[in-house]
């Protein structure tokens, strides 16, 4: 038994779940902007939790398979690979950055979501901003490409 491709496999699995749920999170957050005149609706609050737990368990799972059973990770540092390989410092570096700094948004969001009653700007920024991150950082050429 491989914990190296049970985590990675589960990583990836997860990752297609937070797809769908940055999606629905996105529309939701648009919708609720532009249609209801700032007032948050349900489905915006039940997607930013379910996103946020999901963002929290992909988190997760993706640093114990980078720091606990990477094999590449381990080479890249032992031989100085790390930051100056433009494909290793995205996949070692960049990904796993970008996706705590979005998780911790849609923390925050969820949060200011739990206490406001009107959607406010500085929400739409964050949740904007946490959109953007999970783009960059989302490897999709390895999910979709060949």
């Amino acid at each position: 038994m491989d914990f190296y491709n049970i985590f990675l496999q589960a990583h990836k699995g997860f990752g297609y779940l937070v797809l769908l749920l940055v999606a629905v999170f996105l529309i939701s957050l648009l919708v609720c902007m532009f249609g209801y005149s700032g007032k948050i609706s349900k489905l915006l609050k039940k997607s930013t939790l379910i996103t946020m737990i999901m963002f929290h368990i992909q988190a997760l799972v993706g640093i114990a398979l980078l720091f606990i059973f990477s094999p590449g990770f381990k080479q890249a540092l032992d031989g100085g690979t790390l930051m100056s390989d433009s494909a290793t410092r995205h996949t070692f570096v960049e990904h796993p950055f970008s996706m705590v700094v979005g998780a911790v948004l849609m923390t925050i969001i969820n949060k200011k979501l739990k206490t406001n009653d009107k959607l406010n700007f500085g929400i739409v920024i964050m949740g904007v901003v946490a959109v953007i991150l999970f783009a960059y950082a989302f490897p999709w050429m390895r999910v979709f490409g060949s």
